[in-house]
């Protein structure tokens, strides 16, 4: 009879274990959702001003201020970015939007790439263009962009200085996402 009884109890609490389980749909809350977008534009808490969250359509829109400039992101619900739009100061001008789902192919980067010193391939460039993009940045802005494939891991990592800064950030080789941002 014990055996019998502690199996139930085992079943029984292996089965509260799974419908606990059971729950795939998380709950991400507008406060996730705002360091979502400070992250993906390296803006500390203290440095966003005008913060705005608003509810559309199963995403969140997101707008902020910065020393930078202005940023307004379009993250789903699911914590992923779905747009993301940078202006620097005031100007109209600067503005660049992108749509994080298709990759951006920007001309005057390999014009760039060309005169400047240090070459790199087609999969380098497309790397640092998504830590650029990612960071609302154009390769002009930076100076001494590096790129390496770390081929143990598929990734690449690009480092470049922005005002004395040096940013350092890992690119999963196959599908050009931007992993990790590191300033310092």
């Amino acid at each position: 009879m014990m055996v019998k009884r502690n199996s139930l109890i085992f079943l029984t609490a292996f089965g509260l274990l799974l419908t606990g389980c059971s729950k795939s749909g998380f709950e991400i809350t507008k406060d996730d959702i705002l360091e979502v977008a400070r992250d993906d534009a390296n803006a500390t808490k203290s440095e966003c001003e005008n913060v705005s969250i608003k509810e559309q359509k199963g995403s969140y829109i997101v707008s902020f201020n910065t020393n930078g400039g202005s940023y307004e992101y379009k993250i789903g619900k699911d914590g992923i970015i779905k747009e993301r739009s940078f202006k620097r100061g005031a100007k109209e001008e600067t503005t660049e939007t992108e749509k994080v789902e298709e990759p951006v192919k920007e001309e005057t980067t390999k014009k760039e790439e060309k005169s400047s010193s240090t070459s790199f391939d087609e999969n380098q460039q497309q790397a640092i263009n998504s830590v650029l993009a990612n960071s609302g940045l154009e390769q002009s802005d930076v100076s001494n962009i590096t790129c390496s494939l770390d081929s143990n891991t598929n990734q690449y990592t690009v480092t470049f200085i922005l005002n004395d800064v040096t940013t350092t950030a890992v690119v999963d080789a196959a599908t050009f996402t931007v992993i990790s941002t590191i300033l310092g």
